[in-house]
């Protein structure tokens, strides 16, 4: 299982202006870098929820795709859990957590991931997408830091 974990701190906006934010499910365009060329296209639900599923398309490395994600948890203002049921990885699990600190929010992210084929296709692709993973948040950080700046 590959993990990847990362905060960041947002001074001066409350954990229920942040946390509605995310729960928009639109806005995850815009925290989400163009080359992806990811959108959101349903939902199951009128507002996300526990059980909401969510499909999106994106392109990775140029080869489009889809994905589906479901809500499995949602606890308003303070965190939700999203988990791939169709889409590029073999497993993907996130969970999000918002914690009202000094002023500001802390966002906490935890993503558990596999890559498709198992123990070879994480030796074929391990690295390449650990490298992704990682870009696509250090470019969400920078669009959450410009957006509550």
């Amino acid at each position: 299982m590959n993990v990847f974990e990362q905060q960041q701190f947002i001074p001066g906006h409350s954990v229920e202006k942040v946390f509605d934010f995310f729960s928009t499910e639109k806005n995850l365009e815009i925290l989400t870098p163009p080359w992806i060329h990811f959108h959101v296209v349903g939902k199951s639900t009128p507002q996300v929820q526990e059980g909401t599923r969510i499909q999106y398309r994106l392109k990775i490395h140029g080869i489009p795709t889809r994905w589906e994600s479901i809500i499995e948890e949602w606890i308003p203002h303070q965190r939700f859990v999203d988990r791939q049921l169709k889409g590029p990885y073999r497993y993907w699990h996130h969970t999000h957590l918002f914690e009202s600190k000094d002023g500001g929010t802390l966002i906490s992210d935890r993503v558990l991931y596999l890559v498709p084929f198992g123990y070879l296709g994480q030796l074929a692709t391990g690295w390449l997408v650990r490298r992704d993973v990682q870009k696509i948040f250090h470019y969400r950080t920078e669009q959450i830091g410009r957006l509550f700046g």
